[in-house]
């Protein structure tokens, strides 16, 4: 029972709930770069590269014999994977960076906004203990 307990605080705090997020989220986020890349930005790199689809390049070991399928080192699709993993990389350095930008922005507003001098309440205890003082 102990370790169902344990379970739940973890599972109930913060951090986790907000890790569950962060992976739907990467998980949908690399899904549209994914589709950005192999359906925007790749055509045209493969015009300009004499009409070449990417995914289709391959090394062919053997030929298919029967049903038996060929066997193939496809590099085409690996310069996909990596055209995303770059973008995706980028994507996320960029996203990190305006964050940090933003969360010194708020530092440097509060440290503005730090008051200058002793509350009312230090005031009046000061005074207070004064007064104790001198009886």
């Amino acid at each position: 029972m102990k370790l169902l307990d344990e379970f739940k605080s973890f599972a109930i705090k913060g951090n986790a709930i907000d890790m569950a997020v962060g992976i739907i989220i990467g998980g949908a986020f690399g899904k549209i770069i994914t589709s950005i890349v192999s359906d925007i930005i790749m055509p045209p790199i493969g015009l300009l590269v004499g009409g070449v689809n990417f995914t289709d390049l391959k090394f062919v070991l053997k030929d298919a014999v029967g049903e038996i399928p060929a066997v193939t080192i496809n590099y085409g699709n690996f310069i996909q994977v990596a055209f995303d993993f770059i973008i995706i990389a980028f994507s996320i350095f960029m996203v990190i960076k305006l964050l940090n930008a933003a969360k010194k922005k708020e530092e440097k507003v509060e440290e503005v906004k730090a008051p200058a001098g002793p509350t009312k309440e230090e005031v009046l205890l000061t005074e207070i203990r004064d007064l104790l003082k001198n009886k």
